[in-house]
């Protein structure tokens, strides 16, 4: 088997061993891995049952690297000895995640926040060809049909709610969290980009606010490695670049909750259960 990992057009798997691979980190889906004799290429392993994600996160960071979005450039598909499936990255050296640095380095958060924003403002001023990807609309109306705990009144008003937002064919990343960009000294990139799309920016604004604002103390801690009041001076610290410091926080919070609500959606597809404390962004809706 070749270490290489510049990219393919197939998608049939490649056996590998983890043997040769080093754990390197752990998400919500997946485990990281870096090739003990090429620190350059690591894999995304999804975890067991994950199989249609694995293929789908493929297609669509061939797709977004093609497009131009800095991003890691994706390899091939590889499976491993019992059959959880993964992708081949060529491996960013150095990298550090903004929640990774500001949890590290909690008196630099403006810094960090503004250099995402930045980052974010870029990405949503990129046009797409809408033949190559989804609109976030019909993303989160299959996500509303496909959803067993709202009911069907309140399923009618939150898609009431998605048709009426404005439509764009910018870019979308559709899991906007600060752990899902990365930096080093003289590059920024994008990873897991398995519901990137295209649409009305605020659809996807509002998971930072959802992470930073929504988000329990506990959970925060574990996933983004600082305290809640730090995560929202983050959020504040972004909102005032990407929206512009003459904008008062609270404004801009009443226009993006309902957004952050209907995140929702994207969560209870990975938890398979009812979120009542992301819920509660929808009351406006409701």
């Amino acid at each position: 088997m070749q270490n290489d990992c510049s990219m393919k057009d197939n998608t049939d798997p490649i056996l590998v061993s983890l043997s040769d691979y080093q754990l390197d980190g752990e998400g919500y889906t997946a485990e990281s891995y870096v090739l003990k004799s090429d620190p350059s290429v690591m894999i995304k392993l999804f975890f067991p049952g994950k199989i249609n994600q694995a293929f789908d996160e493929l297609r669509m960071a061939r797709k977004v690297y093609q497009s131009g979005i800095p991003t890691p450039e994706p390899g091939d598909l590889v499976t491993t000895e019992d059959g959880r499936m993964g992708i081949r990255f060529r491996r960013i050296i150095g990298k550090k995640s903004y929640s990774r640095a500001t949890g590290d380095n909690p008196d630099d958060v403006q810094r960090y926040a503004t250099e995402f924003a930045e980052m974010c403002k870029i990405l949503h001023a990129v046009h797409l060809d809408t033949s190559q990807f989804e609109n976030v609309k019909d993303r989160y109306l299959r996500l509303l049909e496909e959803n067993p705990f709202f009911t069907t009144v309140e399923k009618d008003k939150i898609a009431r709610f998605i048709f009426d937002a404005p439509e764009s064919d910018t870019a979308i990343h559709g899991d906007l969290q600060y752990s899902n960009a990365i930096f080093t000294e003289d590059a920024r990139y994008f990873i897991d980009l398995g519901d990137f799309c295209y649409g009305y920016n605020l659809f996807d604004v509002a998971m930072v606010y959802l992470c930073g604002n929504l988000s329990s103390e506990e959970f925060i801690r574990e996933a983004y490695h600082m305290s809640k009041a730090v995560s929202q001076q983050f959020w504040a610290y972004f909102a005032a670049a990407y929206f512009g410091s003459d904008r008062p926080l609270r404004s801009i919070e009443e226009e993006i909750r309902p957004f952050a609500g209907v995140k929702t959606l994207i969560i209870e597809r990975e938890t398979r259960c009812p979120m009542p404390e992301f819920r509660a962004a929808l009351s406006s809706i409701l």
